[in-house]
Protein backbone atom coordinates (compact mmCIF):
# COMPACT_ATOMS: atom_id res chain seq x y z
CA UNK A 1 0.00 0.00 0.00
CA UNK A 2 0.79 3.79 -0.96
CA UNK A 3 -0.78 6.26 0.95
CA UNK A 4 -2.76 9.04 -0.71
CA UNK A 5 -0.45 12.65 -0.05
CA UNK A 6 -2.80 14.95 1.52
CA UNK A 7 -1.73 18.30 -0.09
CA UNK A 8 -1.95 21.33 2.18
CA UNK A 9 -0.20 23.48 -0.10
CA UNK A 10 -3.12 22.90 -2.43
CA UNK A 11 -5.75 22.97 0.28
CA UNK A 12 -4.40 26.25 1.62
CA UNK A 13 -3.73 27.77 -2.01
CA UNK A 14 -7.72 26.70 -2.39
CA UNK A 15 -8.95 28.32 1.12
CA UNK A 16 -6.74 31.67 0.77
CA UNK A 17 -8.69 32.28 -2.85
CA UNK A 18 -11.96 31.97 -0.79
CA UNK A 19 -10.49 34.14 1.90
CA UNK A 20 -9.63 36.75 -0.90
CA UNK A 21 -13.40 36.36 -3.17
CA UNK A 22 -15.08 37.11 0.28
CA UNK A 23 -12.66 40.07 0.95
CA UNK A 24 -13.11 41.75 -2.28
CA UNK A 25 -16.81 41.35 -2.08
CA UNK A 26 -16.76 42.73 1.46
CA UNK A 27 -14.72 45.70 0.24
CA UNK A 28 -17.04 46.28 -2.60
CA UNK A 29 -20.12 45.87 -1.10
CA UNK A 30 -19.90 46.97 2.59
CA UNK A 31 -16.43 49.51 2.75
CA UNK A 32 -15.17 47.18 5.06
CA UNK A 33 -11.16 46.05 4.52
CA UNK A 34 -10.36 43.20 7.16
CA UNK A 35 -7.20 44.90 9.72
CA UNK A 36 -4.99 41.92 11.27
CA UNK A 37 -2.11 43.59 13.65
CA UNK A 38 1.29 41.70 14.89
CA UNK A 39 3.38 42.51 17.99
CA UNK A 40 6.63 41.33 17.96
CA UNK A 41 8.57 41.26 20.88
CA UNK A 42 12.58 40.39 20.12
CA UNK A 43 14.31 39.47 17.48
CA UNK A 44 13.84 35.63 17.24
CA UNK A 45 14.73 34.67 13.50
CA UNK A 46 11.98 32.08 13.47
CA UNK A 47 9.18 34.78 14.82
CA UNK A 48 10.08 36.95 12.44
CA UNK A 49 9.71 34.82 9.27
CA UNK A 50 6.97 33.47 10.51
CA UNK A 51 5.50 37.08 11.18
CA UNK A 52 6.63 37.88 7.47
CA UNK A 53 4.85 35.45 5.70
CA UNK A 54 1.66 35.91 7.61
CA UNK A 55 2.34 39.59 6.77
CA UNK A 56 2.44 38.09 2.76
CA UNK A 57 -0.34 36.98 3.36
CA UNK A 58 -2.24 39.23 4.39
CA UNK A 59 -1.26 41.34 1.29
CA UNK A 60 -2.21 38.49 -0.89
CA UNK A 61 -5.65 38.36 0.20
CA UNK A 62 -5.94 42.24 0.51
CA UNK A 63 -5.85 42.82 3.63
CA UNK A 64 -4.53 46.14 5.95
CA UNK A 65 -2.19 45.14 8.31
CA UNK A 66 0.37 46.01 10.76
CA UNK A 67 3.47 44.66 12.68
CA UNK A 68 4.61 46.48 16.00
CA UNK A 69 8.26 45.78 16.45
CA UNK A 70 9.30 45.75 20.26
CA UNK A 71 12.58 44.82 21.49
CA UNK A 72 13.64 42.00 23.35
CA UNK A 73 13.67 43.69 26.48
CA UNK A 74 10.51 45.72 26.37
CA UNK A 75 8.51 45.29 29.60
CA UNK A 76 4.83 44.00 29.99
CA UNK A 77 3.57 47.54 30.00
CA UNK A 78 4.58 48.28 26.63
CA UNK A 79 3.23 45.68 25.13
CA UNK A 80 -0.19 45.86 27.10
CA UNK A 81 -0.56 49.21 25.71
CA UNK A 82 -0.26 47.95 22.42
CA UNK A 83 -3.12 44.95 22.82
CA UNK A 84 -5.27 48.06 24.38
CA UNK A 85 -4.32 50.36 21.58
CA UNK A 86 -5.60 47.78 18.78
CA UNK A 87 -8.53 46.50 20.73
CA UNK A 88 -10.05 49.97 20.74
CA UNK A 89 -8.94 50.46 16.58
CA UNK A 90 -11.66 49.55 14.42
CA UNK A 91 -10.00 49.50 11.66
CA UNK A 92 -8.16 46.44 12.98
CA UNK A 93 -10.47 42.93 13.18
CA UNK A 94 -7.47 40.55 14.43
CA UNK A 95 -4.45 40.83 16.83
CA UNK A 96 -1.73 38.30 16.69
CA UNK A 97 0.76 38.26 19.38
CA UNK A 98 3.57 36.71 18.37
CA UNK A 99 4.80 33.67 20.57
CA UNK A 100 6.93 33.19 22.54
CA UNK A 101 7.64 36.09 24.49
CA UNK A 102 10.58 37.15 26.49
CA UNK A 103 10.83 35.83 29.53
CA UNK A 104 9.99 39.15 31.44
CA UNK A 105 6.41 39.08 29.85
CA UNK A 106 3.48 36.85 31.14
CA UNK A 107 2.33 35.71 28.18
CA UNK A 108 -1.43 34.44 30.16
CA UNK A 109 -1.72 38.24 30.89
CA UNK A 110 -0.68 39.05 27.38
CA UNK A 111 -3.33 37.12 26.11
CA UNK A 112 -6.37 37.92 28.84
CA UNK A 113 -5.71 41.22 27.61
CA UNK A 114 -6.96 40.66 24.39
CA UNK A 115 -10.54 41.75 22.81
CA UNK A 116 -11.54 38.03 22.65
CA UNK A 117 -13.62 38.91 19.47
CA UNK A 118 -10.29 40.04 18.01
CA UNK A 119 -8.40 36.94 19.15
CA UNK A 120 -8.18 35.22 15.56
CA UNK A 121 -5.22 33.04 17.17
CA UNK A 122 -8.15 31.60 19.63
CA UNK A 123 -6.26 31.57 22.53
CA UNK A 124 -8.30 33.44 24.78
CA UNK A 125 -9.98 31.61 27.38
CA UNK A 126 -12.96 32.81 26.82
CA UNK A 127 -12.79 31.76 22.76
CA UNK A 128 -10.96 28.22 24.49
CA UNK A 129 -14.07 27.96 26.91
CA UNK A 130 -16.88 28.65 23.99
CA UNK A 131 -14.44 26.51 21.53
CA UNK A 132 -15.12 23.41 24.60
CA UNK A 133 -18.59 23.44 25.02
CA UNK A 134 -19.04 23.74 20.83
CA UNK A 135 -20.66 27.42 21.00
CA UNK A 136 -19.27 29.77 18.04
CA UNK A 137 -16.00 30.98 18.36
CA UNK A 138 -12.31 31.84 16.65
CA UNK A 139 -10.92 28.21 16.57
CA UNK A 140 -7.11 27.71 17.10
CA UNK A 141 -5.29 28.26 13.72
CA UNK A 142 -3.10 24.89 13.49
CA UNK A 143 -6.18 22.36 14.96
CA UNK A 144 -8.58 24.28 12.65
CA UNK A 145 -6.26 23.85 9.70
CA UNK A 146 -6.05 19.65 10.84
CA UNK A 147 -10.08 19.89 10.73
CA UNK A 148 -9.89 21.47 6.99
CA UNK A 149 -7.27 18.79 5.69
CA UNK A 150 -9.32 16.47 6.38
CA UNK A 151 -12.75 17.37 5.00
CA UNK A 152 -11.38 18.70 1.85
CA UNK A 153 -9.16 15.75 1.35
CA UNK A 154 -12.76 13.61 2.00
CA UNK A 155 -12.36 12.37 5.18
CA UNK A 156 -15.24 13.48 7.40
CA UNK A 157 -14.63 12.41 10.52
CA UNK A 158 -17.43 11.39 12.26
CA UNK A 159 -18.24 8.18 14.04
CA UNK A 160 -14.36 7.34 13.43
CA UNK A 161 -12.25 6.96 16.13
CA UNK A 162 -9.63 9.78 16.55
CA UNK A 163 -6.65 9.27 17.93
CA UNK A 164 -4.72 12.06 19.12
CA UNK A 165 -0.85 12.08 20.16
CA UNK A 166 -0.18 15.43 22.43
CA UNK A 167 -2.19 17.50 25.25
CA UNK A 168 -0.75 20.88 24.12
CA UNK A 169 -2.91 23.84 24.61
CA UNK A 170 -2.08 24.92 21.20
CA UNK A 171 -2.53 21.78 19.13
CA UNK A 172 -3.62 18.22 20.84
CA UNK A 173 -6.56 19.92 23.10
CA UNK A 174 -8.16 22.17 20.96
CA UNK A 175 -7.83 19.66 18.11
CA UNK A 176 -9.64 16.80 20.24
CA UNK A 177 -12.52 19.76 21.24
CA UNK A 178 -13.05 20.27 17.66
CA UNK A 179 -13.60 16.72 16.75
CA UNK A 180 -15.46 15.46 19.25
CA UNK A 181 -18.68 17.84 19.39
CA UNK A 182 -22.11 16.94 17.82
CA UNK A 183 -21.46 19.40 14.63
CA UNK A 184 -20.54 18.68 10.82
CA UNK A 185 -17.39 17.93 10.41
CA UNK A 186 -16.75 16.44 13.87
CA UNK A 187 -18.92 13.95 15.59
CA UNK A 188 -15.71 11.79 16.13
CA UNK A 189 -15.07 9.07 18.91
CA UNK A 190 -11.71 10.96 20.46
CA UNK A 191 -8.67 9.77 22.34
CA UNK A 192 -5.96 11.62 23.68
CA UNK A 193 -2.77 9.80 24.70
CA UNK A 194 0.61 11.69 26.15
CA UNK A 195 3.46 10.48 27.79
CA UNK A 196 1.69 9.14 30.60
CA UNK A 197 0.65 6.63 28.19
CA UNK A 198 2.41 2.74 28.89
CA UNK A 199 2.02 1.53 25.74
CA UNK A 200 1.19 4.10 23.48
CA UNK A 201 0.90 2.01 20.40
CA UNK A 202 -1.79 0.58 21.89
CA UNK A 203 -3.81 3.41 21.46
CA UNK A 204 -2.33 4.54 17.66
CA UNK A 205 -2.89 0.61 16.49
CA UNK A 206 -6.75 1.37 16.88
CA UNK A 207 -7.10 4.97 15.25
CA UNK A 208 -8.64 5.58 11.86
CA UNK A 209 -7.59 8.61 12.11
CA UNK A 210 -4.02 9.31 13.76
CA UNK A 211 -3.18 12.74 14.50
CA UNK A 212 0.87 13.28 15.87
CA UNK A 213 1.85 16.44 17.90
CA UNK A 214 4.20 15.57 20.49
CA UNK A 215 7.06 17.15 19.01
CA UNK A 216 9.28 13.90 18.60
CA UNK A 217 11.24 13.91 15.06
CA UNK A 218 9.87 10.93 13.61
CA UNK A 219 8.45 8.93 16.64
CA UNK A 220 5.52 7.32 15.48
CA UNK A 221 6.32 4.64 12.62
CA UNK A 222 5.01 2.46 10.32
CA UNK A 223 4.23 -0.81 12.57
CA UNK A 224 2.05 1.74 15.32
CA UNK A 225 -0.98 2.53 12.58
CA UNK A 226 -3.69 0.58 11.77
CA UNK A 227 -3.36 -0.48 7.94
CA UNK A 228 -5.65 1.89 6.26
CA UNK A 229 -5.43 5.01 8.85
CA UNK A 230 -5.18 8.41 7.68
CA UNK A 231 -2.21 10.30 9.37
CA UNK A 232 -2.10 13.56 10.15
CA UNK A 233 1.09 14.79 11.19
CA UNK A 234 1.67 18.29 12.84
CA UNK A 235 5.25 18.32 13.74
CA UNK A 236 8.10 20.25 12.29
CA UNK A 237 11.43 19.35 13.65
CA UNK A 238 14.79 19.97 12.70
CA UNK A 239 17.15 16.67 12.96
CA UNK A 240 20.63 16.91 11.33
CA UNK A 241 21.29 15.74 7.60
CA UNK A 242 25.14 16.38 6.68
CA UNK A 243 23.93 15.43 3.35
CA UNK A 244 21.66 18.17 2.96
CA UNK A 245 23.03 21.32 1.56
CA UNK A 246 22.56 23.43 5.11
CA UNK A 247 23.62 20.34 6.88
CA UNK A 248 19.64 19.88 8.36
CA UNK A 249 16.46 19.10 7.05
CA UNK A 250 12.87 19.52 8.53
CA UNK A 251 10.62 15.83 9.42
CA UNK A 252 7.44 15.59 11.27
CA UNK A 253 6.18 13.51 14.29
CA UNK A 254 5.93 10.42 11.68
CA UNK A 255 7.98 8.51 9.68
CA UNK A 256 6.88 9.22 6.79
CA UNK A 257 8.42 6.35 4.80
CA UNK A 258 7.15 3.52 7.10
CA UNK A 259 4.22 5.22 7.89
CA UNK A 260 3.01 5.45 4.41
CA UNK A 261 3.24 2.44 3.19
CA UNK A 262 0.61 1.56 6.01
CA UNK A 263 -1.83 4.51 6.07
CA UNK A 264 -4.54 5.07 3.35
CA UNK A 265 -3.67 9.01 3.47
CA UNK A 266 -0.74 11.24 5.25
CA UNK A 267 0.42 14.40 4.87
CA UNK A 268 3.79 14.93 4.04
CA UNK A 269 6.28 17.55 5.85
CA UNK A 270 7.19 19.98 4.93
CA UNK A 271 3.87 20.74 2.49
CA UNK A 272 1.05 19.05 4.94
CA UNK A 273 -0.64 20.95 8.29
CA UNK A 274 2.01 23.39 7.49
CA UNK A 275 0.68 25.91 5.17
CA UNK A 276 -2.65 25.64 6.78
CA UNK A 277 -1.84 27.55 9.52
CA UNK A 278 -1.90 31.12 7.56
CA UNK A 279 -4.66 30.36 5.60
CA UNK A 280 -7.33 29.95 8.44
CA UNK A 281 -5.98 32.71 10.62
CA UNK A 282 -6.53 34.65 7.61
CA UNK A 283 -10.08 33.32 7.52
CA UNK A 284 -10.33 33.73 11.09
CA UNK A 285 -9.76 37.49 10.62
CA UNK A 286 -12.05 37.95 7.36
CA UNK A 287 -14.75 36.26 9.80
CA UNK A 288 -14.34 38.90 12.57
CA UNK A 289 -14.48 41.91 9.94
CA UNK A 290 -17.60 40.25 8.58
CA UNK A 291 -19.44 40.13 11.77
CA UNK A 292 -20.23 36.81 11.66
CA UNK A 293 -18.41 34.89 14.62
CA UNK A 294 -19.48 37.06 17.43
CA UNK A 295 -22.72 38.90 15.66
CA UNK A 296 -24.08 39.94 19.08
Amino acid sequence: MSATIIDGKKIAEEIRQEVKRETDRLKSERGITPGLAFILVGDNPASQAYVRMKGKGCEEVGFYSITEKLPAEAPETHVLKLVDQFNHDPKIHGILIQLPLPKQISEERVINALNYRKDVDGFHPINVGRLSIGHDCFKPCTPAGVQELLLRSGNDPAGKHVVVIGRSNIVGKPIANILLQKQKGANAVVTIVHTGAKDITHFTKHADILIAAIGRAEAITGDMIKPGAVVIDVGINRIDDPAAKNGHRIVGDVHFASASQVASAITPVPGGVGPMTIAMLLRNTLHSAQGIVYAD
